[in-house]
């Protein structure tokens, strides 16, 4: 009777342990393309299959990239439990893309938060360095409802081109985090970096002192490829583009790359049906279908409570 007391006992602390985890996302939409149709890859083709995983993932909070105007509509009309923060980068209102932090309001209290342009002068609409478009991060200060422990998350999109913008972009973001976050307080950086694991912009992060990179640190992964698919549902690499960091303070227990795929159906003429396989098993083929051209990052962490986020 004893031991049977006491394997209860190990098993709930087990359940509230994992109860007062933060479930964390980096989710790359890939912006609505005229031109992804010819592929039969466009937006409303494929955006109720991508809400479908993420209201299956059911993040707490999670930072998404390249989300236009119509992009976000459709995803709040889709993801009922879901407020948002941020604004467009080409006005500082809804033209061009978004980089904004979804939060599930049912679990996470927003706070105060903002957004500042990856430039020498953050504070306006601008252009910065040798990038080839605007960039922005987008931040907020956060408390989880279920433990009150606030976090800061900042979420961004780093430029694809230039290498300069990418590595000022990245010291802009950490000089930010050091300067408006307090000495200690829990902090989830999430984005497209456009950079791979062990670049000079991705160790601006990996090597501050201050963050560790979730893939690294994980009790338990699930990366069977990198987060950059290109649409195509086999392509394999071992580079990661998208990224979750948090403070070193943090716990992440898990990790991982959503390789999430859907079924299109055929016209008649593309289809062939199985034909000597038993009624109970019979199916017909279709064409597998990824919901964005990046896979989406997950990480499970669990926040600091002695901290201090103000």
């Amino acid at each position: 009777m004893k031991r049977v007391f006491t394997t209860l006992v190990v098993l709930l602390f087990a359940v509230v342990a994992m109860a007062q985890e933060l479930n964390v996302g980096s989710v790359n939409v890939r912006y609505a393309a005229e031109g992804d149709y010819k592929r039969h890859n466009g937006w409303r083709e494929r955006r109720d299959q991508m809400c479908a995983v993420l209201n299956h993932e059911h993040f707490d909070v999670f930072g998404a990239q390249e989300v236009t105007k119509v992009q976000l509509d459709d995803m709040l009309k889709r993801m009922p439990d879901y407020d948002h923060i941020g604004v467009a980068r080409d006005d500082g209102q809804e033209r061009g893309e978004f980089s904004p932090i979804f939060y599930n309001r049912n679990r996470v209290k927003f706070i105060k938060g903002g957004t500042f342009w990856l430039s020498d002068t953050p504070d306006v609409v601008s252009k910065g360095w040798d990038g080839l478009c605007r960039r922005i991060c987008t931040w907020g200060l956060f408390q989880d409802k279920l433990t009150k422990v606030k976090f800061y998350h900042f979420n961004t999109h780093l430029d694809h081109r230039g290498k300069v913008a990418q590595m000022e972009g990245a010291n802009l973001i950490l000089a930010t985090i050091r300067s408006m976050c307090p000495s200690g307080s829990n902090v989830i950086v999430t984005g497209d970096f456009n950079v791979i694991q062990g670049s000079n912009a991705y160790n601006v992060f990996a090597k501050s002192g201050e963050l560790k990179d979730c893939y690294e640190v994980a009790k338990y992964r699930f990366a069977p490829t990198g987060t950059f698919n290109g649409f195509n549902p086999g392509r394999y690499t071992s580079h990661r583009i998208d990224h979750i960091f948090v403070a070193n303070d943090m716990n992440v227990s898990r990790y991982g790359v959503l390789t999430y795929h859907y079924y299109r159906d055929l016209k008649s003429a593309e289809r062939e049906m199985e034909t000597s396989a038993p009624v109970e098993v019979k199916g017909e083929d279709r064409e597998v279908k990824c919901v964005s051209d990046h896979y989406f990052v997950q990480a499970w962490v669990t926040l600091s409570k002695g901290k201090k986020s103000k």
